[in-house]
């Protein structure tokens, strides 16, 4: 899946945050209801512009972001 298909990030639609191309469902909000147990049949009933594969392009993007090879710390938070 190449998440850049489906998302987009354009300073005059929704402040330019991450979201599904061609609309305003935000990324964090298809996220928010996954983690709320939401399965992607739902997600999509719930927002009919989204496709089965916007939701897989969501979760793909979040999993790139979580492979961030370096993560500074400020002094004294870290473990």
């Amino acid at each position: 899946m190449n998440w850049a298909e489906r998302i987009s990030f354009d300073p005059n639609t929704c402040h330019g945050k991450a979201c599904i191309r061609g609309t305003r469902v935000l990324v964090s909000v298809v996220l928010d209801n996954l983690a709320a147990g939401m399965d992607t049949a739902e997600i999509v009933r719930s927002y009919p512009s989204l496709q089965p594969d916007d939701v897989v392009a969501a979760v793909t993007y979040a999993a790139e972001l979580a492979r961030e090879p370096i993560v500074v710390l400020p002094l004294g938070m870290a473990a």
